[in-house]
């Protein structure tokens, strides 16, 4: 198992702290997988410097989206985006 170290905003990183935010969404540049911890690390865009605050999360699902062989057409995604939906 890997420990990945990644930035976050403030505000995202409340949210996960609180545990409101159970998701993260990353661009697919780095290798995680199922049982990795990823480690997230405070990072203030203002200021452009790390905060001092981490929090760990065990990975329980890593899900890869394709958007150019998606269920919808790249068109309607641009002009749309998409969103994400934590279920409980």
């Amino acid at each position: 198992m890997a420990i990945i170290k990644k930035k976050i905003w403030p505000s995202y990183y409340e949210d996960i702290a609180s545990g409101k935010k159970k998701y993260d969404w990353r661009l697919n540049d780095f290798n995680i997988n199922e049982g990795d911890t990823l480690v997230l690390e405070e990072w203030d865009p203002a200021t452009k410097a790390y905060t001092g605050r981490n929090i760990e999360k065990k990975v329980t699902y890593v899900g890869k989206f394709d958007l150019k062989n998606s269920f919808w057409p790249t068109e309607e995604i641009l002009d749309k985006g998409i969103q994400i939906i934590s279920l409980e």
